[in-house]
């Protein structure tokens, strides 16, 4: 394999691995967040794991699939290290992920104790539909503002 063969065979690897991720997401987007994530970050290193084919020419190739060839036609003794590239790689991205879970979780409480009661105040001071119906059929001319003082187009009715 030359050169551009091998860059042209990775390319295509690469699009049909993103293809095949954004797919997974489409299909996780309705789990709860924290089961999510982390099965989202399971297929990505599944799918973008690189391990070395051979070592005297440094080629890589997709572990999954260095693995599952290995392990089905029983050709080379690859399916060990794709196995522990797997391996570290996923143990490395868990790491990461969990180091991002534990500060994005002070600052999203933060967050919604911030700005949880400030916007539960501006709804109950906000008029009914009803309210503003009357209004207009008093004031023809009248519009509603919203709390920034915009016009709005558009009335949310409230649950």
């Amino acid at each position: 394999m030359i050169e551009s063969d091998y860059l042209l065979a990775w390319s295509a690897y690469a699009v049909a691995a993103l293809g095949c991720l954004l797919v997974w997401f489409r299909l996780t987007r309705w789990m709860w967040r924290y089961v999510r994530e982390p099965l989202r970050l399971l297929v990505a290193v599944l799918l973008l794991t690189p391990t070395v084919v051979d070592p005297a020419k440094e080629l890589l190739a997709p572990a999954v699939a260095v693995a599952a060839l290995d392990l089905l036609f029983k050709v080379g003794n690859n399916a060990l290290r794709a196995a522990a590239d797997l391996a570290m790689y996923g143990l490395i991205a868990f790491a990461l992920y969990l180091l991002f879970v534990a500060v994005r979780w002070p600052i999203e409480r933060w967050w919604k104790r911030r700005g949880g009661p400030v916007r539960e105040e501006r709804e109950a001071d906000a008029p009914t539909l009803r309210e503003l119906m009357e209004q207009g059929a008093a004031e023809p001319g009248a519009s509603h503002r919203d709390s920034r003082g915009e016009r709005r187009l558009r009335i949310e009715p409230r649950l």
